[in-house]
């Protein structure tokens, strides 16, 4: 392959995923089933916390 044909295809289809991959990893934390997950790691410095 030479430099134009590479050059075609990262600003074709190059771009497109890495945009597909771009929503993909913002969305992904914010779904409704990893709410939990998050709730938990943010309260996991008072686990151990004797004055609940």
């Amino acid at each position: 392959m030479t430099y134009d044909d590479l050059r075609h295809f990262a600003d074709s289809w190059g771009l497109l995923f890495m945009t597909l991959l771009f929503l993909f990893l913002v969305t992904w934390p914010l779904r409704k089933s990893a709410r939990q997950h998050h709730e938990d790691a943010a309260n996991m410095i008072f686990k151990d916390d004797d004055n609940v």
